[in-house]
């Protein structure tokens, strides 16, 4: 009867030492499924908030943007002093068809400015690049670069030479030694299009003219 007793206290031992050992395991295993949560929640919001980010790339600065004619882009110059815009003698003709070149120099018409040569280049009447040479003097690369993952998120790709933040539409890099770059990436994209198929016509013609001799 003793021994009954003694096995009886051992198995009610044991049975309670196994409900602690598995009361313990489940809240471990709650307290690591809560922390998985709390991080795939974590990542999963900052994605969305850098696609949100990234979906509203700047197109321009200072009043200036991406598909203006060049007569809006005069005007937009003309109002804002930081540019150092003088007129239509600022403006040229670029070799190829419909293409025109506004270049600006901030250094000696508004020297108080962060901006120094800026270009920006048209095709059939589009602003579809913009260049700033910001002024290293009164800012630095990593001040910018700090500013802009704040503003825009991490860069889809980064090496030592420059950031770039890319969407559908729009790339925009910041590029060393410090100079800001905005792209309108259809009418780029077809004009690399374009020159790839004069090359390959051109590779054409000079093989024929090879297969002559």
């Amino acid at each position: 009867m003793k021994n009954s007793k003694n096995i009886f206290v051992k198995f009610a031992i044991f049975v309670l030492n196994f409900s602690i050992f598995l009361s313990l395991g489940f809240s471990q295993s709650l307290g690591n499924s809560g922390r998985f949560e709390n991080s795939f929640e974590n990542t999963t919001q900052k994605q969305a908030n850098e696609m949100t980010q990234n979906e509203s790339l700047p197109n321009g600065y200072g009043g200036v943007t991406l598909g203006m004619n060049i007569d809006q882009a005069k005007d937009s110059l003309k109002a804002n002093g930081d540019f150092g815009y003088n007129g239509d003698r600022d403006v040229s003709l670029l070799p190829g068809e419909n293409r025109i070149l506004i270049e600006t120099d901030a250094r000696d018409f508004a020297r108080w400015s962060f901006l120094e040569q800026c270009w920006f280049q048209f095709y059939e009447d589009s602003l579809y690049i913009i260049t700033l040479n910001l002024n290293r003097k009164k800012v630095d690369y990593y001040s910018v670069f700090n500013s802009l993952c704040k503003k825009y998120g991490e860069p889809q790709s980064f090496s030592p030479e420059r950031a770039v933040w890319k969407n559908d539409d729009i790339q925009f890099s910041l590029e060393r030694p410090l100079v800001l770059k905005y792209i309108d990436l259809q009418t780029f994209n077809s004009l690399v299009g374009e020159s790839r198929i004069e090359q390959t016509a051109s590779e054409n013609m000079r093989d024929e003219f090879l297969e002559s001799l």
